[in-house]
């Protein structure tokens, strides 16, 4: 018996699967697809866990706990199954532009390193934070053990929630920061004082103080696949008259001389713009006057946020005050010269300001309006909570999901739903030009963080995880092993006295990683080492083709992660 898993990753295959399945099987034969576990890095990948551990999203989500974590649901693989669906579909509208591209080739690794890109691009900045921050998580206990998400992006809201329950506000106060900056660092060590007077009022108490200050709370269902989640994209053509024609493509990528004006802000809109333009799209981005503010976000590169040049550098600029008359008026002269309107404004807002697709049609019937949202509709005509990773994760079950049976449903603090909402946004807005190549009409596509987070696939039922399902301890760091690992062979090349987990776990401890990941491959188990530092991924060799080094006073990036051909 060999451990080396299938190349290809059934969650992937049912995540690509499922937003290809419209297209017609003639259509869909005219491109083919190519993806495996590793791809470009040169390790022994050969599941969802080794890709986690090996390319650092498991050190990422484990910074709140203080020590790497596996996610319990396919995330890495359900990110290289909407890239392969993105790839397909943009190869197949390049071929309606000139361009004779037959097959796509990405990797789940490459999933996974673009979940890192912001993680990543701070990591290796000149001016970078240590990689360590201190453990914590955000959510809160009740003093009826309820396990509960709040949400504010107001400082007034978060003093307010406190001042309700008690607590003096310079205390609130010190909470503040760690809370705001849990996006970037993947953690929130919060003031023990802080939990302690959550811990002190039940969940009705909790509820009636966050609508009181104006917070979203939510209490984390211990449900890992609620009912009721949305599709992921919702797309509508255009009525009336036919668009002009698509251009032909002027370059070798898919989306060449196809134009995109951007009007986003945060992780899951700038990445949609990212990744169409890694395709090959000029995207133009739509920023308050004085710029966007997440500009001045430190670590710095190059005098810019990195963590915002991570996402948007390569992109022009146009500064616009949509609140006055003349800026959007601009941005529909912008629209009407252009292929995709992309924003992820939260409800409500293209409509005050005039730029639905309805509006945006009467200047270019042939758009593409991608509207990226936090909930979609799927609150009905109640207000919907505050549009952010956590809450889509809560309200999506992935709090649940990505926890092993026995543990506290909590959303991982690594930005799963910005990631994967923002590649579903890029693919349907791909999708969208596809579909308009063929009708000639604009189309309005819309997906939400919630719609994301209902795509990871995940059981009805939590499993119980084993120690040796997590990383597991070496004498110099950590280690990983693939899941169909035998335990006979594990307890016989370790020499545990027995082949319980914990005998073999407890074994690892006793020699370093490298030697360790050497023993298991000449037995034929796939074990690799666990990233532990972000910025040694762009100094491994094995990962040379996949991360590019970050350059004189820049960062580290993730290669662009298809190939087509």
């Amino acid at each position: 018996m060999n451990d080396r898993a299938p190349a290809r990753s059934p969650a992937h295959r049912a995540v690509a699967g499922r937003l290809l399945a419209a297209l017609p099987p003639s259509v869909r034969r005219e491109v083919t697809e190519a993806v495996d576990w590793a791809g470009p890095v040169a390790l022994p990948l050969v599941d969802e866990r080794t890709v986690q551990s090996a390319c650092g999203v498991a050190h990422v989500h484990g910074r709140a706990a203080g020590t790497p974590e596996h996610l319990a649901v396919p995330y890495t693989a359900t990110v290289a199954g909407v890239l392969t669906a993105l790839g397909v579909h943009a190869a197949l509208l390049a071929r309606r532009r000139g361009l004779a591209l037959r097959r796509v080739t990405t990797s789940v690794a490459q999933g996974a390193l673009l979940s890192l890109t912001q993680y990543l691009a701070a990591a290796t900045a000149p001016d970078g934070p240590a990689d360590d921050p201190a453990p914590g998580v955000a959510s809160l206990v009740s003093a009826d053990g309820v396990v509960c998400e709040i949400e504010t992006l107001d400082p007034d809201a978060w003093r307010e929630f406190w001042r309700r329950l008690g607590v003096e506000p310079a205390l609130a106060g010190r909470g503040w920061a760690p809370f705001q900056r849990r996006f970037a660092t993947g953690s929130c060590p919060l003031p023990p004082e802080l939990r302690r007077a959550a811990a002190g009022h039940p969940l009705a108490a909790l509820a009636d103080a966050a609508l009181a200050g104006g917070l979203s709370l939510v209490a984390l269902p211990d449900d890992p696949d609620p009912a009721g989640l949305p599709a992921p994209l919702r797309s509508a053509c255009a009525p009336g008259l036919a668009g002009r024609r698509l251009p032909p493509a002027d370059g070798a990528l898919p989306l060449s001389g196809l134009r995109v004006v951007e009007a986003t802000n945060r992780v899951q809109g700038p990445l949609a713009g990212h990744l169409l333009r890694l395709l090959g799209a000029r995207v133009l981005r739509v920023e308050q006057p004085g710029g966007d503010p997440m500009r001045g976000l430190p670590p710095l590169a190059g005098g810019v946020s990195a963590r915002f040049a991570a996402l948007n550098a390569g992109k022009s600029v146009a500064e616009i005050d949509l609140a006055t008359a003349a800026g959007r008026r601009a941005v529909v002269e912008l629209a009407a010269e252009a292929d995709v309107f992309l924003h992820n404004w939260p409800p409500g807002r293209a409509e005050r300001l005039g730029l639905t697709a309805a509006d945006l049609w009467r200047a270019r019937p042939g758009l593409v309006h991608a509207a990226a949202s936090g909930f979609g509709d799927a609150f009905g005509p109640a207000a919907p909570p505050i549009g952010t990773d956590y809450l889509a994760q809560a309200h999506g079950g992935l709090a649940a999901a990505l926890r092993p049976a026995g543990r506290r449903p909590t959303p991982s603090l690594m930005t799963l739903t910005d990631v994967l909402g923002g590649a579903l946004c890029a693919h349907g807005a791909v999708a969208a030009l596809l579909r308009r190549a063929g009708a000639g009409r604009g189309v309005r596509v819309e997906s939400s963080l919630l719609s994301a987070a209902a795509l990871v696939p995940r059981p009805r039922v939590r499993a119980p995880w084993t120690p040796l399902d997590q990383p597991l301890r070496t004498a110099d760091g950590w280690l990983a092993l693939p899941a169909a690992a035998d335990p006979v062979r594990l307890a016989r090349v370790t020499g545990a006295s027995r082949q319980a987990p914990d005998a073999v776990a407890e074994r690892l401890t006793t020699r370093a990683t490298g030697e360790w990941c050497a023993a298991l491959a000449d037995a034929g188990v796939a074990a690799v080492p666990v990233v532990t530092e972000l910025a040694a991924l762009a100094r491994d060799p094995a990962f040379r083709a996949a991360v590019a080094p970050a350059p004189p006073g820049g960062h580290a990036r993730p290669r662009t992660p298809w190939t087509f051909s």
